[in-house]
């Protein structure tokens, strides 16, 4: 494998890049290094890739004509057109199941942050207003109900995490999930009508950008708090600002943001809003296993056994033409 050219056109942790380097030819860009060049250069004679956070489609694709496989460096692929990849023989894999946990129990850290203000709460204190007066009562999760868009892997973790607060919930996907007892809403508008709380786990994708819009904010209620720990582009952010400055919703919850690491400004100013910079699986442990799950992944394909973690679009064994 040792003969084996990598491409790495952004710079990874160094559990990745050392050990890539170990077993393969890895050829990376630099901090402030240019990535074209590399391509260029490389490009010809690349057979894999690892990325994070790296748009690869049919013009970058078309530049790495031996290219075999790309290892993403997260579960979240949508800056992949696997799609196009699995019609030019290329092979996507991911980093599913070692991160579910930790973003599983940020999400359900960021719902208790979001009702009960803890981030507002610290700073009250920390300002010296304790010794004014105490801080307002705040909201609670006694009686609410969840709804969870996207009850794959991480929302069902989420959901199996709920359950001890004894909340209701209800989710909404694609379709309804036969080993599943909470309600289905085979509609987004319908699951917000029915919850006062939306968890946003579904992927990003062109068909999702923008689901969570202002009609669903308004089906949610003055009560309603919005938590996403997916893709900032699930969620139309103009609508979000509105429905929290005129009180459409209550507040929201945010990890994951349209156009990371810019967070609009009218999210920033709104009180009660809590907002994270896309730290659901930013753990030592779980970044660590992500980054070895990318290594293993390529390790695996060219050692001729095949992915451990391909994507739905780029299924293994490969289907019959």
């Amino acid at each position: 494998m040792k003969s084996t050219d990598l491409l790495m056109l952004r710079p990874m942790m160094p559990l990745v890049t050392e050990n890539l380097e170990r077993l393969f030819t890895l050829h990376r860009v630099e901090p402030g290094g240019d990535p074209e060049r590399l391509i260029a250069e490389v490009g010809p004679r690349a057979k894999g890739m690892a990325v994070s956070h790296v748009r690869v489609d049919g013009a970058l694709l078309d530049r790495l004509p031996q290219l075999e496989i790309v290892a993403n460096f997260g579960v979240g692929y949508d800056t992949i057109d696997a799609a196009e990849c699995n019609r030019r023989g290329v092979m996507v894999t991911n980093t599913p199941d070692v991160l579910t946990d930790e973003v599983a129990d940020l999400a359900v850290g960021l719902l208790l942050a979001t009702v009960r203000q803890i981030p507002q709460v610290d700073r009250y204190l920390r300002a010296g207003k304790w010794l004014e007066k105490p801080y307002p009562l705040t909201g609670t999760l006694r009686g609410r109900r969840v709804g969870i868009l996207g009850l794959g892997r991480i929302g069902r973790a989420i959901a199996h995490r709920l359950e001890a607060f004894g909340v209701a919930i209800a989710y909404h996907g694609r379709s309804r999930q036969p080993d599943v007892a909470y309600p289905y809403h085979a509609t987004l508008l319908d699951l917000a009508q029915a919850v006062d709380v939306l968890m946003v786990v579904a992927p990003g994708s062109p068909e999702t950008r923008g689901i969570v819009n202002r009609e669903v904010l308004a089906a949610l209620g003055p009560e309603g708090i919005l938590i996403n720990v997916a893709r900032g582009s699930l969620v139309d952010e103009a609508a979000l600002i509105q429905a929290l400055e005129d009180g459409t919703i209550q507040s929201a919850g945010l990890d994951v943001f349209d156009d990371e690491p810019r967070v609009p400004a009218g999210l920033i100013a709104q009180e009660h809003t809590v907002l994270l910079p896309h730290v659901g699986s930013a753990s030592t442990h779980t970044r660590a296993a992500m980054g070895q799950l990318v290594v293993d992944n390529l390790v695996s394909w060219f050692s001729g056994k095949g992915p451990l973690t391909p994507v739905a679009e780029t299924p293994w064994p490969r289907s019959a033409p």
